[in-house]
């Protein structure tokens, strides 16, 4: 018999200036079957610095730290090309906050009252793909995409799958349970929803979901 497929586990980097933060998120991880620390960082420069080296799945990110802020973090993170997904892990949830660190391209924004296990299925969750926010956090987004003038998207443009897609997008739903619903391989649903993107001209799948609240094609879940 050919030897089973072993599984992966998730690469995480921490990024947080107080040390304690770092040692209690080091002991959650560290008990995690599918999830392995693999490094840590104090500010900014030492998140990009690491992230080069060791090429994380997910980076867990703070916001507010001496120096380069988060924000600031994640620009040059892209700018460098690090390909992990940043999962926010803050104390604060101001709007000015929340917008900058998804415009930026955050996957998901937790506060750091989240349960343990909330916070091991936020992190598999944004690996996975899906976008992962704190409910205060979500009403927040959506009364910024409430107030934003519209920027020439037309939702003419999405072919009725498209529509079914982003629907389904807006009420949070994985890519693998999009595919169970509408009877479609889950590799149709990742090119629909590349082609939801494109055309409505927006970074994510949080955002094309924000956007499906505002013109009223699904309710806000």
């Amino acid at each position: 018999m050919p030897d089973p497929v072993r599984v992966l586990p998730i690469r995480v980097l921490i990024v947080d200036d107080h040390a304690v933060v770092r040692q209690g998120l080091k002991a959650f991880l560290r008990v995690q079957d599918d999830i392995e620390f693999v490094g840590e960082a104090a500010n900014g420069d030492e998140a990009v610095t690491q992230a080069r080296s060791v090429q994380p799945d997910v980076i867990l990110m703070d916001l507010i730290m001496p120096g380069m802020d988060g924000v600031q973090t994640m620009r040059r993170l892209s700018a460098a090309r690090v390909n992990a997904k940043v999962l926010v892990l803050t104390s604060f949830a101001e709007d000015d906050q929340v917008v900058a660190a998804v415009k930026a391209g955050a996957a998901g924004y937790l506060l750091k009252d989240v349960q343990p296990q909330e916070l091991g299925d936020a992190i598999r969750a944004v690996h996975a793909g899906d976008a992962q926010l704190h409910p205060s956090v979500a009403s927040k987004l959506m009364r910024e995409v409430a107030a934003a003038d519209s920027r020439d998207k037309d939702v003419d443009a999405l072919t009725a799958r498209e529509l079914d897609v982003l629907k389904a997008l807006a009420r949070g739903m994985s890519n693998k349970e999009i595919a169970a619903e509408l009877g479609v391989a889950e590799k149709t649903v990742k090119t629909h929803v590349s082609s939801i993107l494109r055309k409505l001209q927006v970074a994510d799948r949080t955002q094309a979901a924000l956007y499906a609240v505002r013109e009223r094609l699904a309710d806000p879940q």
